[in-house]
């Protein structure tokens, strides 16, 4: 009996022990802390390199030649595909809000929608067509036109030996004239990260 007990008493405190030891912590951490926890591309990637190269378009010269020859206007601008080329599934898509972000709050350009975003608008236009009244229907033909259209591609070069790695990390961005395919500014932005296992 009294072994019984003992053995009873030990899986006990194994199993308090275990479920301490095993339990899972989270802590909550600010947004725009830098964490890396696996070396690969994360959030403060993304909000970094797009920081950086809206910066860089926004303060490059097609900007200020655009309002030389259209006074009092500025220009409207479509993100288009960002492509990721990278050897790690990145979501595009992140990184392409976080420069329409920068876009629409620093308000020296007017951005518009692109790709399926654009298509829904478009459907719900022709959905009012039927169903809206003719005071609140929005009418077709009446977009703003984009005059730029910004696309881009995510690459990745990895090297590693043995326990050690080093990943480069290279965002690439054109803004090109839709009217005459010129493109008036290129951006880039590197990272590499060293990781050891």
């Amino acid at each position: 009996m009294k072994i019984n007990n003992l053995l009873a008493g030990v899986a006990i405190a194994a199993s308090a022990l275990c479920f301490t030891a095993c339990s899972r912590q989270v802590t909550r951490v600010s947004t725009d802390e830098t964490i890396d926890v696996s070396g690969s591309w994360n959030n403060s990637d993304s909000r970094m390199v797009a920081q950086e190269l809206t910066n860089q378009v926004l303060n490059a010269p097609w900007i200020s030649n655009y309002a030389t020859a259209h006074p009092g206007k500025k220009p409207t601008v479509v993100v288009g595909l960002v492509q990721n080329k990278s050897h790690e599934h990145i979501e595009a898509e992140t990184f392409i809000k976080d420069v329409e972000s920068t876009f629409v709050n620093t308000q020296r350009v007017r951005l518009v929608q692109g790709g399926k975003k654009r298509e829904e608008l478009r459907a719900e236009k022709a959905d009012q067509q039927t169903n809206a009244s003719v005071s609140t229907m929005k009418k077709f033909g009446l977009e703003n036109g984009a005059d730029y259209i910004m696309q881009g591609s995510i690459n990745s070069i990895v090297d590693s030996h043995k326990r050690q790695k080093v990943v480069y990390y290279q965002v690439n961005l054109e803004l090109t004239d839709i009217q005459t395919n010129e493109v008036v500014w290129i951006g880039e932005k590197k990272i590499a990260k060293s990781v050891k296992n």
